[in-house]
């Protein structure tokens, strides 16, 4: 990798959202020795890697990223993070039994790091053990430095759904959008749930929301159609059918509006 490429990731990588944020915020783990020291200076070097690699994820170039996150553990075998995105590309990859021992790497170094718990949940979720993964995605929402809780609370919605416990997913993603009222996949949630137990204006609220916040996709749109029908909003039924047919055909919602599928 050139130097120039490597600087170049570096500034794109400030600007993203990071999906692995690379300072392990409420980490429990800290290096030891001062700014300056031979300590503070793998540290950095690990850390450097790991943002690098974690640019790479989200490019979808796992191979490198895999390459950084392997680089950053050689620099600093203690630094949490990088073990977190290593969990996360071979879980990508679908390489469990990696993914795996290199969450529970980060979770042995950094145990309150909310980020790390959230994805170790996630993965138990997305792995057979939906049951387990609650305990971390709770552990991850209760740490007061996590600056997203709002994605644990909406993974621990999507696992309860896994275990038909429409319920326990209600409540989830309400409090996922109590955390973060931008959170789009939340507020969509909340209102199909209020729509499937007849709460048909709360429904009509937070599809209104998503669709002010964010650009209208089929699935939205046939929520708010289907929500509209049933409030007998004729008008309202008519304009979000006409986007669904102008921007949306050949989409298993258009096919299900033309197919007259409401239910």
């Amino acid at each position: 990798m050139t130097r120039r490429l490597r600087f170049g990731l570096y500034a794109i990588l400030l600007c993203l959202s990071a999906l692995v944020r690379a300072d392990g915020g409420g980490v429990s783990y800290k290096p030891s020795g001062s700014e300056g020291s031979p300590e503070n200076s793998v540290e950095n070097r690990a850390k450097v890697h790991t943002e690098l690699g974690s640019a790479y994820f989200q490019a979808g170039r796992m191979a490198v990223a895999l390459e950084e996150g392997e680089s950053a553990v050689q620099a600093d075998p203690r630094y949490a993070p990088a073990y977190n995105l290593l969990g996360l590309v071979h879980m990508y990859l679908r390489e469990s039994a990696l993914a795996r021992l290199n969450f529970e790497k980060a979770l042995k170094l950094a145990p309150g790091d909310a980020e790390i718990n959230n994805n170790y949940g996630w993965f138990l979720c997305q792995n057979g053990q939906v049951k387990d993964s609650f305990a971390y995605f709770m552990k991850a929402v209760k740490e007061p430095l996590y600056p997203t809780p709002t994605k644990a609370w909406y993974n621990a919605g999507m696992c309860a759904l896994l275990e038909k416990d429409n319920e326990a997913a209600g409540d989830y993603f309400m409090k996922a959008v109590m955390a973060d009222r931008r959170n789009t996949q939340a507020l969509y949630r909340v209102a199909e749930y209020r729509y499937t137990y007849g709460n048909l204006y709360e429904a009509q609220r937070f599809i209104a929301e998503v669709l002010r916040i964010s650009q209208p996709d089929p699935a939205a749109l046939w929520l708010a159609l289907r929500i509209e029908r049933k409030l007998g909003n004729r008008a309202a039924e008519t304009g979000y059918a006409n986007q669904l047919r102008w921007k949306f055909q050949g989409t298993p919602e258009y096919q299900a509006m033309i197919q007259g599928k409401f239910e």
